[in-house]
């Protein structure tokens, strides 16, 4: 089959488009012919060795940990899913990914995939989801009619956190571009801030909200910043390393780790179903550009969700 892998850690050129085995399903996995593979900022971190140290990779690596196909070959120990299926699924991040014609992956990672979506374009929903679902509900607590601050609604968490919380009763608002605005605001937020044309803590000043989800890398001080901006008791929620070590007034200072979840994929998935999550894809490429993906990403190029074919 063909993959993308890298077998040396390094800049986006060790990325190769190449031959290589055909998995095969141990026990409890599965085989998948892959339709889309999602790619995410944290595939570049894998890339180039920055986080070696709590993902140990096996080399060569086939990033993209987000997935969707059809299931093509069942190992032994495994009930519930058939040659077949269509699932998506949230992969092992040290594990081999989805950038190529088929993958291998866990059973217990495995969500049937949407129906009212393509296939290969569901590939966008399972890390980044799953990261919104965590941050707000097992981590914020988040409760109708309180007031969320998102910063980067946007992005890719972002627009499923925006759903997600004014679909729970949450009063909204976000950040987003002058790309993404509408978008954001048709997602239900109450208030749009494009932090193009007003920075965001001059944009919202002398207010505080219930709870604050940060998914922008910022520096210290500014990220302090926007912290400040929960009210005394409530949530600062962040999504992106470092973090802060403290915060003041009785702020929960929550560092959110999002995780696989195969119970709460299949929550989302029938969301999906239901017309109540929509699926956010900003352009398709064939997996032989990922190499190209990952030079924008180090270039700090803004790219949308990309989702690769094979």
């Amino acid at each position: 089959m063909k993959a993308v892998r890298f077998h040396s850690y390094g800049e986006p050129g060790v990325l190769v488009h190449e031959d290589a085995d055909r998995p095969r399903a141990g026990a409890g996995q599965v085989v998948l012919r892959v339709a889309g593979a999602a790619v995410n900022p944290v595939d570049a971190m894998l890339r180039s060795g920055m986080v070696r140290e709590v993902f140990d990779l096996a080399l060569p690596h086939v990033p993209c940990y987000d997935v969707a196909g059809v299931v093509s070959e069942v190992g032994e120990q495994v009930s519930g899913f058939a040659v077949g299926d269509e699932v998506v699924a949230w992969l092992p991040i040290d594990g081999p990914g989805g950038a190529a014609e088929y993958a291998v992956a866990p059973a217990t990672a495995l969500a049937a995939a949407p129906r009212t979506v393509e296939l290969a374009e569901a590939a966008a929903l399972p890390s980044v989801a799953l990261t919104a679902w965590q941050a707000l509900f097992e981590h914020i607590g988040l409760t109708s009619g309180q007031s969320l601050l998102i910063n980067g609604g946007g992005g890719a968490v972002g627009g499923y956190a925006v759903q997600l919380a004014a679909r729970s009763g949450a009063r909204v608002t976000a950040t987003a571009g002058p790309a993404s605005r509408e978008r954001v605001r048709s997602y239900g937020a109450g208030r749009v801030i494009d932090y193009t044309e007003t920075p965001l803590v001059q944009a919202v000043a002398g207010e505080r909200f219930d709870a604050v989800l940060n998914l922008v890398f910022l520096p210290p001080q500014e990220l302090a910043r926007v912290a400040d901006l929960v009210a005394d008791g409530g949530a600062f929620a962040n999504t992106v390393p470092p973090g802060l070590e403290r915060t003041e007034r009785g702020v929960r200072n929550l560092q959110v780790f999002g995780r696989s979840d195969a119970g709460q994929l299949a929550e989302l998935v029938a969301l999906v179903d239901a017309g109540e999550l929509k699926v956010h894809v900003g352009r398709r490429l064939p997996v032989s550009e990922l190499r190209a993906v990952h030079e924008e990403l180090a270039a700090y190029q803004p790219v949308g969700k990309t989702v690769l074919i094979p």
